[in-house]
């Protein structure tokens, strides 16, 4: 529950300001793409601190840096509500991204240490429901605070969240914080991600990961801001419709117990590519707002069939070197997103919102699709080395 609640505040810190883009425009007399770079900031940050991190929490343990970086983070969530420029902003978010950083990573990294394979993918997707609901309140959040509180309200209640999750996570601390991983030679940071980097499948897993922070994520921060400007409504109504979203994954939580053992891993990720680009394509070419609900909603559950089994991988992908390599999961795919986000900000100001979210949806199930394939040959491969 503790990690959950950290990992919810930590998905609302990197969501929240989505619907809040159109607003930030309008105050600060900034263009779109200006005004991203509170997103982009903090995915910057929240990616290359994991770097960090991964070692650090291999070395010195995963649950006590995940407290200590959860409190840095209700510090870092303050300081952007106090922000008195939108270039001190853009700053404190950078901030408060190298802070949240450390949340989700070491939990997923904890959580494999702990649980067997086999039985992951149903603890991990219900530890996933606090993101899940995360992704939902930062844009709920977010939308309230572009069409009535501003910016600042929106982020001292950020920092009253992780605040919150600071006290359960120290209340429910562990009795022992030693890991059951398998335990890796000493080395440099450095040398920890070069042992990852050394297998094959992580590369693959690492580069599948990246690209879809690219495609998908890139495209998915401009979805309130089509819907306000495409379909005309209110930019809380639109962030309340993105919730939708998230509670398609929690769907998944509940479900993915019998979704792997019917689909398999391969499948589970091709058909939730499929889903991905029906919904985005649905977003982008109908005005039609209940029509735009049902697709918001099955999107979270096509992402979370897709994403949850690219996160499996990457707990098992090192196990030696759990912590680095979840870390170098989260590190690729928040780059990744930064790098999608101001992509689509740049395309959506000289082309539209529609095509953005369009084309995000066709390269998702392409890059689902060849990960499925990937996946199968590595199993077959498997299978053919134990016979």
């Amino acid at each position: 529950m503790a990690l959950s609640a950290a990992a919810c505040a930590s998905a609302a810190a990197l969501r929240i300001c989505d619907p809040l883009l159109p607003r930030l425009s309008l105050e600060y007399g900034i263009g779109l793409g200006a005004a991203s770079r509170t997103v982009t900031a903090f995915a910057v940050a929240y990616g290359v601190l994991q770097l960090a991190y991964g070692p650090i929490g291999d070395r010195y343990g995963k649950y006590r840096v995940i407290t200590a970086a959860c409190a840095a983070s209700a510090v870092t969530s303050l300081a952007c509500a106090l922000a008195p420029t939108f270039p001190a902003l853009v700053v404190a978010r950078l901030f408060a991204g190298g802070t949240a950083g450390a949340l989700i990573p070491l939990s997923l990294a904890w959580i494999g240490d702990a649980i067997p394979y086999e039985r992951r993918q149903p603890v991990l997707a219900r530890f996933l429901l606090g993101q899940m609901f995360g992704i939902a309140l930062g844009q709920l959040v977010g939308g309230l605070g572009a069409d009535h509180w501003g910016a600042p309200p929106v982020f001292v209640l950020l920092a009253a969240a992780f605040a919150g999750s600071t006290v359960l996570l120290w209340r429910f601390a562990p009795a022992s914080t030693t890991s059951n991983a398998p335990v890796a030679a000493s080395g440099t940071i450095a040398a920890r991600f070069a042992a990852v980097l050394r297998i094959g499948w992580a590369r693959v897993v690492l580069t599948a990961v990246f690209l879809e922070g690219v495609l998908l994520f890139g495209a998915l921060a401009f979805v309130p801001t089509h819907l306000n400007r495409a379909y005309g409504l209110p930019l809380t109504a639109a962030g309340s419709m993105l919730m939708l979203y998230g509670l398609g994954g929690m769907v998944y939580a509940a479900l993915s117990g019998p979704l792997v053992r019917r689909l398999g891993e391969p499948g589970l990720a091709a058909a939730g590519g499929a889903l991905i680009l029906v919904c985005f394509a649905t977003i982008a070419l109908f005005r039609l707002p209940l029509l735009a609900a049902a697709a918001c909603f099955t999107a979270g559950l096509g992402f979370y069939m897709l994403h949850n089994t690219l996160q499996v991988n990457a707990t098992q992908m090192a196990p030696a070197q759990r912590g680095s390599s979840v870390a170098l999961f989260a590190s690729c795919l928040f780059l990744g997103q930064s790098c999608g986000v101001s992509l689509a900000g740049y395309a959506s100001e000289r082309l539209g919102t529609d095509p953005v979210i369009l084309f995000g949806g066709a390269a998702v199930l392409v890059l689902a699709v060849c990960f499925a394939l990937a996946r199968r040959h590595v199993a077959s491969q498997a299978r053919a080395t134990v016979r």
